[in-house]
């Protein structure tokens, strides 16, 4: 019985250590545009904001085949994106990969994906202590023809850490 409570003791310790890390990394204002018929790629933005050192390593959904990381730049006066492994996040500093030159782009898409869905997505961090987390999110479909960025009422949302 002493055992099985130390046990027990040591499960809380850990999943209380897992909460701590919830607090440390913020998705917000998560949104990709509605796809045309046959179309098999969305470019997802977002804002990050961690309250430690960390990088984000890489993302996944179930809705499409590959999600990746890539970084648009202008070089001799043309536009080019390039896939990035990893991506630097300064502590306490919110990073909007829009407009610093980053956006995630799900690659192989599974079906259209129409205006008012929620797409589920699995953001992967190392923290400045090595320790690897994965953060779940949903991102809002909003209509092909937005441009704006979310609404105030999305950037306070708050999501979950695994």
């Amino acid at each position: 019985m002493h055992t099985l409570l130390r046990l027990c003791g040591l499960l809380i310790a850990l999943l209380l250590n897992v909460n701590v890390y919830a607090g440390d990394i913020q998705i917000e204002a998560a949104w990709l545009r509605a796809t045309a018929p046959g179309q098999d790629a969305a470019s997802v933005d977002l804002s990050i904001t961690s309250k430690q050192p960390a990088v984000l390593l890489g993302v996944s959904s179930k809705i499409c085949r590959a999600a990746e990381l890539h970084r648009m730049f202008q070089e001799d006066g043309m536009m080019k994106m390039r896939e990035v492994k990893a991506l630097e996040l300064p502590a306490g500093k919110k990073v909007n990969l829009g407009q610093s030159g980053y956006h995630l782009m799900l690659v192989g898409l599974k079906a259209q994906l129409k205006a008012g869905e929620k797409v589920p997505l699995t953001l992967t961090f190392k923290l400045n202590e090595n320790r690897t987390v994965k953060v779940n999110t949903v991102v809002e479909v909003r209509p092909l023809t937005a441009t704006k960025t979310p609404s105030h009422q999305e950037e306070h949302e708050h999501m979950r850490m695994d």
